[in-house]
């Protein structure tokens, strides 16, 4: 096993730069996620790592290696895409152990890596089965069982799960999180889901146009968000943000509470200067109260929780997670109460968060 590093980064197509001075250190043996919206860039960030793209400037390493201007079959990577790239003619082990084959391995070196790759994933009945007689799930264990073989160094996942449907997308992220307890390798996985970000990585990287917006655990993330992106990207349903302005005593007022003074624990700008209010829908509480201008307008029920989809007077949306089963009809006028303890608050004009 071996840790991963990039030094200041670029990818460039002529004149377009699309990743910007990436600094990162992915340790040994650890689940490093890559996460952002569409375009971001995090594919690309992997395919550098990978080799399938030419690095611009700044250096990769992978171990104490300098692979930034090395042969992508010589970096000791395996990747597993969003499309299985199976063979269609061969049969799962001929599938799994085709790479092996390629590069002029024993036949017996061959046959034992296949069987403790496909005991590890649960393929042995499986092994004289040809792709088109598997589920889309078992299909994505063989194009894994195929990068384990290889024996790599660091695993490279390009989202995965992709091209499977809700149920199977549960069951591999599962199985995936299974198997790095068991080989402990490096593994970077790129999405732009979120809940698979939150519940396998052991590090996240949150990217947006190139940029590293910011680095950390699951939790730090979730819990310290340097930024309004970070915050409403990291946890689902997402974080409700609302307008205000700094009033007197260190306190934000915010319209679509109806003016109120929410109490600020953190240096705030001058008085008067726009201040977005953070708060999770976890943290929200709704009471019926036929003089608050804010509506309940949609409720969804997922069996133990709900979410209430609120309208503001100022027309902003929020959403609380509700528990139980709420008396309160859809359309109801509702006030709304919070603890200010669990509020963030962020610039109104960088964005970044007030500490």
């Amino acid at each position: 096993m071996t840790g991963v590093t990039l030094t200041k980064a670029v990818k460039k197509y002529g004149d377009v730069q699309v990743i910007h001075d990436v600094d990162l250190s992915i340790d040994e043996g650890e689940f490093c996620v890559f996460v952002g919206p569409s375009g971001c860039g995090k594919s690309t960030l992997l395919r550098m790592i990978a080799g399938l793209e030419e690095t611009s400037a700044g250096k990769i390493e992978i171990g104490t290696r300098d692979v930034t201007r090395m042969d992508a079959a010589d970096r000791g990577v395996a990747m597993v895409f969003q499309t299985y790239a199976l063979y269609p003619h061969m049969t799962v082990e001929e599938n799994m152990g085709f790479g092996l084959r390629m590069t002029g391995h024993p036949r017996d070196e061959i046959q034992a890596k296949v069987a403790e790759a496909s005991r590890i994933l649960k393929l042995d009945d499986y092994l004289k089965r040809k792709p088109k007689a598997l589920s889309g799930g078992q299909r994505q264990r063989v194009a894994i069982g195929r990068a384990i073989v290889r024996g790599p160094d660091v695993f490279l996942f390009d989202e995965p799960l992709s091209n499977l449907d809700a149920e199977l997308r549960v069951d591999m992220r599962v199985e995936i999180a299974r198997l790095h307890k068991k080989i402990g390798a490096t593994m970077i996985y790129v999405t732009h889901d979120q809940v698979e970000a939150m519940t396998l990585a052991d590090k996240i990287v949150v990217l947006r146009a190139g940029h590293v917006e910011q680095v950390g655990s699951p939790m730090q993330l979730y819990a310290d968000p340097d930024n309004r992106f970070v915050a409403g990207f990291i946890g689902s349903p997402a974080m409700n943000f609302l307008a205000g302005t700094v009033a007197p005593g260190g306190t934000v007022s915010v319209p679509a509470l109806g003016g109120q003074a929410v109490p600020a624990a953190v240096a705030l700008p001058d008085e008067g200067a726009p201040v977005l209010v953070g708060l999770r829908p976890q943290h929200l509480q709704v009471a019926a109260d036929p003089a608050s201008p804010i509506r309940l307008d949609i409720r969804e029920r997922l069996g133990g929780v709900a979410y209430d989809y609120l309208d503001a007077p100022t027309g902003e949306r929020l959403i609380v997670e509700t528990r139980g089963d709420e008396a309160i009809p859809e359309g109801a006028a509702v006030r709304l109460g919070f603890d200010p303890a669990d509020a963030l608050f962020f610039d109104g004009v960088s964005e970044a968060r007030l500490r």
